[in-house]
């Protein structure tokens, strides 16, 4: 569905497209607000102890996007000049343009090969204390794992990388964009996704369906800085409330349901899987994201095609695509969707090329 309320367009593109439900336009228009640069905001407050509370953290902190709030945890964790481990094709390396190196100083040390790493591998790629060489000061984990194909950490190997960074003494801090997405997969509360990572990044945007907001939770000590960090990254907001209340709602209404979300991604990738053009696992798909490919090229091409007959997607390059399943896409959606997918892959100039 287009922003003007077609009904015709199916957007897989992201989750991060999903419009306001009516519930939540109503909590924003009702929302009490203050000016939240002076502490002022009580929807803001009552949002941030709510997403503290959520992840067993001392305090939180609302900032308008994602992005902001992962670059704000590595500038509280690190200097310029410092060595960050995160996983292959992290958020916060590849697609927050360039930002830990432009406003962190900081340089990434990349390890993995789907975005999940082992404690072993932070032990093998830490810098050693030498003059010569940047510090290693922080490990970054995404859970679950965007550029992945929404894969999630398992809660042993989040505990072989906690360890590993404690013993090394590490801070560590977690992209949990979408980790309600990691919490419904694994049948978990929040609490035991987060556990001790020394900060922890949320958005409310993506599988929860609000129109802006994340947030980064931690310590007190932690979050009192992240709070002058925000500030100076622009990120101060005044009547911020009406945003909150965006997200308090979704948190309260739209978490149960992301299991919806993930089943709908698996009809998709089973559907899919019976195209001989396409290549695609089902077993693989533990959340909401669905990445297939197109072993003779062709992706770019799909994806001009299917956007023609209202199946919007994003092609990762020539060879790979990707769905995303949400709270504005119905089962009959993605089911619509397949459909005209299979038909357009077994029309694909490369498939009649190879047959």
């Amino acid at each position: 569905m287009t922003a003007s309320g077609t009904q015709d367009i199916i957007d897989l593109r992201s989750d991060t497209v999903t419009r306001p439900t009516d519930a939540m336009r109503r909590a924003m228009a009702l929302a009490d607000v203050g000016d939240d640069v002076y502490g002022e905001d009580p929807t803001v407050n009552e949002l941030q102890e709510r997403i503290a509370e959520l992840l067993g953290a001392e305090a939180s902190l609302l900032t308008p996007t994602g992005t902001m709030a992962n670059q704000i945890a590595i500038q509280v964790h690190t200097r310029p000049g410092d060595d960050v481990i995160a996983g292959q094709d992290a958020h916060n390396w590849l697609l927050e343009s360039g930002a830990a190196g432009a406003l962190a100083g900081v340089q990434m040390t990349i390890v993995g090969g789907d975005g999940r790493f082992s404690g072993e591998a932070v032990r093998r790629h830490v810098k050693p204390d030498s003059h010569n060489v940047p510090p290693t000061r922080l490990v970054c984990v995404e859970n679950t794992h965007n550029m992945g194909g929404g894969l999630v950490w398992s809660p042993d190997a989040l505990a072989d990388v906690r360890t590993a960074a404690a013993e090394l003494g590490l801070s560590t801090h977690l992209d949990g964009a979408r980790l309600w997405n990691a919490t419904a997969a694994l049948g978990v509360g929040e609490r035991e996704v987060a556990a001790r990572f020394d900060t922890v990044a949320v958005c409310l945007s993506k599988g929860l369906g609000a129109p802006a907001g994340s947030l980064i939770a931690g310590s007190h000590e932690l979050i009192r800085e992240a709070h002058r960090i925000r500030k100076r990254l622009g990120g101060g907001m005044r009547q911020a409330g009406v945003l909150a209340a965006a997200g308090l709602h979704a948190v309260e209404h739209h978490r149960e349901r992301l299991s919806a979300d993930h089943e709908n991604a698996r009809q998709l990738a089973r559907r899919l899987a019976e195209s001989p053009a396409l290549s695609v696992d089902p077993s693989a798909i533990d959340t909401n994201i669905v990445i297939a490919e197109m072993p003779g090229g062709g992706a770019k091409d799909l994806a001009t095609r299917a956007r023609e007959r209202g199946v919007w997607f994003m092609a990762l390059d020539d060879a790979r695509f990707r769905l995303v399943t949400h709270l504005d896409v119905s089962a009959s959606a993605c089911a619509r969707a397949a459909d005209i997918l299979l038909d357009l892959a077994a029309s694909s100039p490369r498939t009649d090329a190879r047959s």
